[in-house]
């Protein structure tokens, strides 16, 4: 199981009262929203393995020089000129101090916890994804990552709905099923239709329901270029005209959109623990931040 570390703890931020707070009044409302999720994850799933996967750069400079506009309404305050400061990324004032406890808390749990320099947390999925000898169970709230669907290896995404007790089970017939393409599909979907939350810009008029039908008709990104630079096909004049003047972004889009696979992660110890990595550091964070309940639910989940 690979956890979309900062889709849920987002997640759990929203959805848990910030009125949870630590001794000294400090809000730890996705420290301890995040605990009672990866106990119901295990609870429900029972993984053998589970990897936290961090983002240890959310907005990648080579994903920036390809396409300017990624993620650039997400920047807290641009870094001035010449500035090796990489930009912030805008996020709740009373969640970002509680970031670095979620580390602290998941290293003295012994829960792996993986990052890579230069990349997201959507890449270290794609790599441990890749890397993959078994089934693989993703856990995000990000659609991006829908292109990781395979069926044929067992790979699938979990997509919370409500909290993480109910779970869009994502597979290949879904996604069929929702938006007429497969896995790989998905990631061509996405370029052209674009998407705002990300700052891509898409094909002008080619929508969600038309980047299908011409999946479906041409098979992906490739094949549909080419019936637009073939004047005898039946791709539409307006939609010929678009996809031609919009080809210079789609020429670079599919390496900002696909997730990376062969990111250089370290090797460390994948399996689910059974007890605490650090007891003592783990019972100094539990007093220091009141984390009580939530901790010792997910302590007794690992140990069952």
């Amino acid at each position: 199981m690979l956890l979309d570390t900062a889709s849920l703890y987002f997640r759990a931020y929203f959805g848990v009262p910030e009125s949870v707070k630590a001794p000294d009044g400090t809000p730890v409302n996705a420290v301890r929203g995040l605990l009672d999720f990866i106990a119901r994850l295990v609870q429900d799933h029972h993984p053998d393995d589970l990897v936290a996967c961090m983002d240890f750069d959310w907005r990648p400079q080579w994903r920036v020089d390809l396409i300017p506009s990624y993620k650039a309404h997400r920047v807290a305050e641009e870094a001035p000129a010449g500035s090796a400061e990489p930009d912030e990324e805008e996020i709740p004032d009373t969640l970002s101090p509680q970031v670095p406890v979620i580390e602290e808390v998941l290293d003295a749990l012994g829960i792996a916890r993986i990052g890579a320099a230069g990349y997201e947390a959507d890449d270290v999925i794609g790599t441990l994804t890749a890397q993959a000898t078994g089934p693989v169970d993703i856990v995000t709230g990000d659609r991006d990552l829908f292109q990781l669907v395979d069926d044929r290896r067992g790979i699938r995404i979990l997509y919370p709905l409500k909290g993480v007790g109910t779970l869009q089970v994502t597979d290949e017939a879904l996604l069929r099923e929702k938006y007429g393409v497969d896995g790989p599909g998905y990631a061509d979907l996405a370029l052209l239709r674009g998407d705002p939350s990300d700052g891509l810009p898409g094909v002008p008029g080619i929508g969600e329901k038309t980047a299908a039908k011409l999946l479906a008709t041409y098979g992906d990104l490739a094949g549909i270029m080419a019936a637009a630079d073939d004047p005898a096909s039946k791709v539409t004049p307006a939609q010929r005209k678009r996809l031609l003047e919009s080809r210079p972004y789609l020429a670079v889009a599919p390496k900002v959109v696909k997730v990376a696979t062969d990111v250089p992660v370290p090797a460390v110890d994948h399996a689910l623990p059974v007890e605490p990595a650090d007891p003592e550091r783990l019972e100094a964070l539990a007093d220091r931040w009141g984390l009580g309940g939530a901790l010792q639910r997910l302590l007794l989940t690992l140990r069952r």
